[in-house]
């Protein structure tokens, strides 16, 4: 059997391999968000202003079951704007839960 034939069997069997696997596994179901009790908005940084920019930042924050936020991280978004965006969501309060969550956050900078 030549080798581009070999290379093609093995393909289509890896790939339908992995579409069965795909298949057995149960699809996630993302829990609902924790809503906002109190919100800062954040500051838009001077050379923002100076150089007009404007985006969204996305963050992912982990918020303790007091609602307090724990931690953040950035997901995407301008560098410039990226650390407003940390610094206001970490002050942010969410309402309580059970138990420590994870939520994601857009902040959109609109030119000033």
């Amino acid at each position: 059997m030549p080798k581009f034939v070999k290379i093609a069997v093995f393909s289509s069997f890896i790939l339908a391999a992995a579409g069965f696997v795909s298949a057995q596994e149960p699809h996630a179901v993302a829990p609902p968000e924790r809503r906002v009790a109190t919100r800062v908005a954040p500051a838009y940084p001077e050379l923002a202003k100076r150089m007009h920019l404007q985006g969204v930042v996305k963050i992912e924050a982990i918020v303790r079951p007091n609602g307090s936020v724990k931690s953040t991280r950035a997901l995407g978004g301008n560098p410039v704007l990226v650390d407003a965006a940390i610094n206001a969501i970490a002050k942010w309060k969410f309402e309580p839960s059970q138990n420590e969550t994870t939520e994601i956050v857009q902040l959109n900078f609109a030119s000033q």
